[in-house]
């Protein structure tokens, strides 16, 4: 895709004291695009999304929602965007409606056309007959589609989504996807998720972040693609592993381990395993995967290593 992102985000750092939760997070999303947003628990998935919705001030760096400087035009910047944390903000007593009402006019939306644009998210998200209900007397699975309606009512270019399908049962969850699905066409969506498939099954690409790093930024890559999962006992250059035959991706997990996604065959183990024995990288294992998310999430995400967590201190 080209243009200008809806979203971007440069050299992100965020501190908790000692504690550096982000260590230099760059990203970008377009118009068009449902990006899935991974990582264990306490990976900084949450701290990212506040700081792009503005809810935090980042320690280092700068966001972007369009031309907007969400720090130095936080209103103008908020404007464009909508926010779903994990935890939806309903207020139970409120109808449907009201609640809609509120959260428009919260955003700028004029009286002129308040009405319309309530209607019109509750149609997105599958609410029509649902306006004068309380939300207290919903279902879980309502309620989240009332969360994700309070994101989108005043038309934002950026939609940020927290686990939007966390405690819903399978078909509540279906319809929720479909949702999601259908704002990916008109707006850019980040969408963070502890299920892989819910990823895989509406997301055309994945940023994985581990340890407060985003360790992968990329598509999955094309069907019957694999990854190596390499250990040396001397750390190579990740350009010279990227030239090898048929490799499209590097990732550097620690200091000496690396997962290359590859086209499908076996050259590139071959390639891999001869160029190591030459330039005397001492291999330590190698291990050939699918080429499916979970295979990429594991092999990123697994290690032990602790190295990665620390980060040089905010300027």
């Amino acid at each position: 895709m080209v243009g200008t992102p809806l979203i971007s985000a440069q050299h992100l750092y965020h501190y908790y004291g000692d504690h550096c939760a982000l260590v230099d997070v760059s990203l970008e999303i377009q118009r068009g695009e449902v990006v899935g947003f991974l990582g264990l628990n306490g990976a900084g998935k949450s701290s990212t999304l506040k700081i792009l919705s503005g809810s935090t001030v980042p320690s280092a760096g700068h966001v972007q929602i369009g031309a907007v400087d969400v720090a130095k035009q936080p209103r103008q910047a908020r404007a464009r965007l909508g926010y779903l944390p994990e935890q939806a903000p309903l207020y139970r007593e409120l109808s449907v409606d009201e609640y809609l009402g509120y959260c428009a006019r919260l955003h700028g939306v004029g009286a002129k056309h308040l009405s319309a644009a309530v209607e019109r998210a509750r149609q997105r998200c599958g609410l029509d007959n649902s306006g004068a209900r309380l939300i207290g007397t919903l279902s879980k699975g309502y309620q989240q589609r009332v969360g994700i309606a309070q994101a989108i009512v005043h038309e934002p270019d950026v939609v940020l989504l927290d686990e939007p399908t966390s405690g819903l049962d399978p078909v509540q969850m279906r319809d929720i996807r479909a949702v999601i699905r259908e704002l990916g066409r008109d707006h850019a969506v980040l969408l963070s998720s502890h299920l892989l498939a819910e990823v895989e099954a509406i997301c055309a690409r994945v940023l994985i972040l581990h340890h407060g790093h985003l360790v992968f930024t990329e598509s999955l890559g094309t069907p019957g693609g694999g990854i190596l999962r390499a250990r040396f006992g001397t750390t190579p250059q990740t350009a010279a592993l990227a030239v090898l035959p048929g490799v499209n991706a590097v990732e550097q997990v620690t200091e000496h381990d690396f997962v290359l996604r590859h086209d499908a065959g076996d050259a590139t183990a071959e390639a891999l395993v001869e160029r190591a024995v030459q330039q005397r990288w001492h291999l330590q294992a190698l291990i050939p995967g699918r080429g499916s998310l979970e295979d990429v999430f594991v092999a990123l995400t697994c290690g032990d290593d602790t190295s990665r967590r620390v980060a040089p201190p905010c300027a």
